[in-house]
C-alpha cells in the first residue's frame, strides 16, 4: 500500500515521504496510530501544502538564526563578582546569567542550553560559543572581574583581575611573538642537531683517513733494537 508518512518511521522515511509498505503493516499499525495516511488525491494535495509550509518555515528559521548570530557574535558581557585571592569566584557565572545578560544587551533571547559552556568559576576573559545551529556558533566574550573593578574596566582602565589577560591586538601580538620564539627555538635545535651530525661525520672521516700501519711496519715497530 502506498502511504504518506506523518512521522519518522525507521527504515521507511520521515514525515511527508510517500512510501510503499505492506498492506497489513499500514492497516494494523501505521494508519491506526496516526503515523501515516493512505495516499489519495486529497491527501497528496494536503501533503504538498504541508511540505511547502515546512520549507518556508525552515528558511525563515535559518534567516532568524543568521540575524541572531550577526547580532551576538563578539558581544562582550561584563560581570562583577566576589572572588578570593586565588581568583576563584564565590559562586559562579552560569549559562542562565549569560543568557539574561545577553538579552538585556542585545534583545536576543537565547535558550541557555544553547550556550556551550559550564558555569564559569574564575576571574578573567572567557570565549563562550553559542550553538544556534549545526552551521552557526557565534562566540561571546564574557569578562569576569571583581565587583569593585567593573567601573574601571568599563572606563578602559587596567584592572588587577585581568593582569594576566590580554585582549584585541595584544592577543595577536603575543601569538605572533610566541610563534616567532617557537620558530627560533626550533631553528636553534635544528642547527645544533645538524652540527652534531656534522661533527660525528667529520670525526668518522678523520678516523677513516688515518693511515693504517702496514703489517711489516707494525712488526718492525714491535721488534727490539739489536744489541751492539
Amino acid at each position: 500500500m502506498k502511504v504518506i508518512l506523518k512521522d519518522y518511521i525507521y527504515k521507511h522515511g520521515v514525515a511527508g515521504d510517500v512510501v510503499n509498505v505492506a498492506d497489513g503493516y499500514a492497516r494494523n499499525y501505521l494508519i491506526p496510530r496516526g503515523l501515516a495516511v493512505k495516499v489519495t488525491e486529497g491527501a497528496l494535495r494536503e501533503n504538498q501544502r504541508l511540505t511547502e509550509t515546512v520549507v518556508i518555515r525552515r528558511e525563515e528559521l535559518k534567516s532568524r538564526e543568521s540575524d541572531a548570530a550577526q547580532r551576538i557574535d563578539g558581544v562582550e558581557l561584563v560581570f562583577g563578582v566576589k572572588a578570593g585571592k586565588n581568583n576563584k569566584l564565590y559562586g559562579s557565572v552560569t549559562t542562565i546569567d549569560i543568557a539574561r545578560a545577553l538579552e538585556e544587551k542585545t534583545g536576543v533571547d537565547i535558550n541557555r542550553r544553547r550556550i556551550s559552556e559550564r558555569p564559569l568559576r574564575e576571574l578573567g576573559i572567557h570565549e563562550v560559543p553559542v550553538r544556534l545551529s549545526s552551521e552557526l556558533s557565534p562566540r561571546l566574550r564574557v569578562v569576569i572581574v571583581r565587583e569593585e573593578e567593573v567601573e574601571d574596566y568599563l572606563a578602559g582602565k587596567p584592572v588587577e583581575s585581568l593582569a594576566a589577560e590580554y585582549t584585541g591586538e595584544e592577543v595577536q601580538a603575543e601569538a605572533v611573538e610566541e610563534a616567532e620564539e617557537a620558530e627560533a627555538i626550533e631553528a636553534v635545535e635544528v642547527a645544533e642537531a645538524i652540527a652534531e651530525v656534522t661533527d660525528e661525520a667529520e670525526a668518522a672521516e678523520v678516523i677513516e683517513d688515518e693511515p693504517v700501519p702496514a703489517a711489516d711496519d707494525a712488526a718492525s715497530a714491535g721488534e727490539e733494537a739489536p744489541a751492539e
